[in-house]
């Protein structure tokens, strides 16, 4: 698969037409090798007064606002095709933005293609409310969208997280703002180009490129944007939420983790390692709900630290579009140095780096911003490394006594996104389910997702819930409607 090295300058998005600006522009550098895959223009405050102006025109157009929900799914079911079409389009850009492996950058393209079906059915067929009435009358809830919405993705996982806020915002029959991370821009400009050819009226899918400080702070702050959909870091969540909360619109933010992986002494261990090393190391441990805190039950922790270290030494680290590969990059060069200052600071706190702990000595390696998956023992729940989100390939291991104890520890933490058990008894799994603060909880399994299930954390890993057929509803406000049935009433 060739590299693009052209430095062209790729344009954004609004009311159907390709805006640029040569003096503002910035870089799209693949992290694999460092070179520049090309230029990307910044929309500025005046760039997105336009996009939001014309999106609020759109929405409000009959040819948008009035248009029937099946064939406004007609429209998700055509996009849905034309991005199963271009998947492998949708593909090489991820990973020559951040570096994931090719064989994820195709599920994630097949997956958002997915995504967009899902909607298109919810569209066709998600109904109202006819509530119990206490009189001489009818009662019911009707659900109206915001008018236009402001999607704000993230750079780890863009082919998905883009079609789980589009596809329903626009089934919902809002416009939609979509302004990716300056890291992974081109997924979300493909995905405009491809809206228009499935049917969008201009201006109901605008994309804004450029750094969250200068373009996403503008649209979160316009007045005219009604509502704010953001995945990402949670200083940066909790700072839209301030601005929100400021203009008293609702938000919903998908946030932070630091997940607990959860192995019990009655549990196979085998089958839980492959589970945890999938959990932590798979996207290079890029993930929000990377099971990044590992508890084990103290009389198999000998024996299935040793079973990880083996398993984990076996992963091949290298470029992404070898398929043998099994870990690629981190995103960014600023993102290796982050993580690496982590990793010290385990050290200072008197971790063990049992694996890893530093960069590939491969020399064909050593221009990308390649990191070895790292396991550190000898730390408790306190230590830095434990309680931040370190968002890449590194794993804490802690022992635990019993479920008393695993309960304090595990819940022991500011984030509540999502977690895993690994059991055969049934009865403590589900105790242990309930008892945990999270939003998900596997069982056996990790990382198993799906777009029917809604997604979302605890505490401060976000408030609302994407995905599910409620996906469609946190971006539509409800009203209620009372129709008198009082022949008195009438002429």
């Amino acid at each position: 698969m060739a590299q693009q090295t052209d430095l062209i300058l790729k344009a954004f998005l609004i009311n159907g037409q390709w805006v640029s600006h040569e003096q503002d522009s910035f870089e799209s550098i693949n992290p694999a090798t460092g070179q520049v895959n090309y230029r990307l223009s910044t929309a500025n405050k005046a760039d997105v007064d336009l996009a939001v102006h014309t999106a609020k025109v759109a929405v409000q157009q009959p040819s948008w606002c009035d248009m029937l929900p099946h064939v406004r799914a007609q429209i998700l079911n055509r996009l849905a095709a034309l991005i199963t079409e271009r998947a492998e389009d949708f593909a090489r850009l991820q990973m020559l933005e951040n570096g994931k492996v090719w064989t994820e950058c195709k599920n994630q393209a097949t997956s958002a293609a997915a995504t967009f079906r899902y909607y298109a059915g919810v569209c066709e067929t998600l109904g109202a409310e006819v509530t119990p009435s206490r009189g001489n009358y009818l009662s019911m809830v009707t659900y109206e969208p915001y008018g236009v919405v402001a999607a704000i993705t993230p750079w780890n996982s863009p082919l998905t997280m883009e079609a789980q806020k589009v596809a329903p915002a626009l089934a919902a029959g809002n416009a939609v703002i979509l302004k990716p991370s300056e890291v992974t821009p081109s997924a979300a400009l493909l995905l405009g180009e491809l809206g228009l050819a499935a049917g969008l009226p201009p201006g109901i899918l605008n994309v804004l490129t450029g750094h969250g400080a200068i373009t996403g702070k503008a649209l979160v702050e316009h007045p005219g944007v009604r509502m704010v959909s953001f995945t990402g870091g949670t200083a940066s969540g909790r700072a839209i939420g301030m601005v929100a909360a400021d203009r008293i619109i609702p938000v919903a933010l998908e946030l932070g983790g630091k997940s607990p992986h959860i192995v019990f002494d009655d549990a196979n261990l085998e089958a839980a390692v492959e589970g945890v090393v999938g959990g932590i190391f798979e996207g290079s441990g890029q993930s929000c709900v990377a099971g990044s805190r590992l508890f084990v039950q103290r009389g198999v922790y000998d024996k299935l630290l040793e079973i990880l270290i083996e398993r984990t030494k076996r992963i091949k680290v290298g470029f992404p579009e070898d398929e043998s590969v099994e870990m690629g990059p981190l995103a960014t060069f600023a993102h290796r140095e982050r993580i690496e200052q982590m990793v010290d600071s385990a050290r200072q706190e008197g971790g063990h780096i049992v694996l890893g702990g530093k960069r590939p000595e491969q020399p064909e390696l050593t221009q990308g911003a390649f990191y070895l998956p790292t396991i550190i023992t000898g730390l408790n729940n306190q230590n830095t490394c434990v309680r931040e989100e370190i968002f890449g390939p590194v794993l804490c291991v802690l022992p635990f006594e019993d479920e008393k104890d695993l309960i304090r520890q595990a819940n022991d933490s500011m984030y509540g996104l999502a977690s895993g058990i690994w059991t055969s008894n049934y009865q403590r799994a589900w105790q242990v389910a309930r008892a945990l603060e999270t939003g998900l909880v596997w069982i056996n399994t990790y990382k198993q997702l799906s777009i029917s299930t809604p997604f979302g954390g605890f505490k401060n890993s976000g408030i609302g819930r994407e995905k599910g057929i409620n996906g469609v509803r946190i971006y539509q406000q409800s009203k209620g409607i009372y129709w008198s049935m009082d022949p008195r009433n009438l002429p």
